[in-house]
């Protein structure tokens, strides 16, 4: 497969501007320049390979081919299958199963999504390392979205930090909600006595979360619940701490009688693509194993 590269044709109102200048507004560095001139990238205008202080004209072709990616040495490549929900040049939305780590840890240092899509990769000639955008916690499942190049992955970055990507889960707590709708805001830190664990506590880093029951269940609730902030566990913590953990959270006090996991998933995704500004929706039904 050739290597990630972009393609502009011109418009009027970015006549005259250096290809430098143009590709700064399009969020492409100085460092990714020097990338792009010194390890194997190259930069063309209407086939014709030039420089940075080239002066763009209307109807002009601008391509741009990035260097191949150096993938990470430690990160093993495995034959897993993958819940392909969308795919193009770009990006890639994941439907990920429960028990899989997002990326390898010591406890669990193969079979994660950053492994199978190492081997996916492989079998489709796409010369990328893993930049995996929206992280689900192990035992979480849904929906993932991955950028597959780390010029993509920047430009989710950014996305991120407009709240332009937006993740909607459903969840399964217990007990009965007063209220159908309910916003909690509680600062989140690490717990002291542990490494994984986080907790509500003052000097922590601020956290926001919505819900809204959609059911209530004899013993437990089926709830929606989004985010205004992506602090680890947050929806975990959270809920535990109005008192309502999640069903099969033996880490924050759920009741695990019934499920092994957290009955918590991603099941939608809205986002604007990063390079054609497109608005993408996807969604994913609640699986089997925590359906209410």
């Amino acid at each position: 497969m050739a290597p990630f590269n972009l393609h502009w044709v011109i418009e009027e109102k970015d006549a005259d501007k250096w290809i430098k200048q143009f590709l700064a507004e399009h969020e492409i560095s100085r460092r990714a320049l020097t990338d792009i001139k010194f390890n194997g990238g190259n930069i063309s205008v209407n086939g014709k390979e030039e420089n940075v202080r080239y002066k763009l004209r209307t109807g002009d072709k601008l391509d741009i081919v990035f260097p191949p990616e150096e993938r990470s040495e430690t990160l093993v490549s495995e034959n897993i299958p993958l819940n392909i929900v969308f795919e193009d040049l770009s990006i890639l939305v994941i439907d990920k199963p429960p028990y899989m780590s997002t990326i390898p840890s010591r406890e669990h240092p193969t079979g994660s999504l950053a492994n199978a899509l190492m081997g996916y990769y492989e079998k489709q000639s796409i010369e990328s390392s893993a930049h995996i955008v929206t992280r689900l916690d192990r035992n979480t499942s849904g929906l993932v979205l991955i950028a597959k190049h780390r010029y993509i992955h920047h430009l989710c970055s950014l996305l991120q930090q407009k709240r332009q990507i937006k993740r909607t889960y459903q969840a399964l707590a217990e007990g009965y909600f007063t209220d159908n709708f309910g916003t909690i805001e509680a600062p989140i830190g690490r717990k002291e006595t542990s490494i994984i664990e986080r907790e509500v506590r003052p000097d922590g880093q601020y956290a926001c979360t919505h819900f809204e029951v959609l059911e209530q269940h004899v013993g437990f609730s089926h709830v929606k619940v989004w985010l205004d902030t992506g602090r680890t566990h947050q929806i975990r913590v959270h809920m535990s701490y109005i008192g309502h953990p999640l069903l099969g959270d033996d880490l924050y006090g759920g009741n695990t009688t019934q499920f092994t996991r957290q009955a918590l998933h991603c099941s939608d995704l809205h986002f604007i693509h990063p390079i054609t500004k497109e608005e993408m929706t996807f969604h994913s039904e609640i699986p089997e194993d925590i359906r209410p």
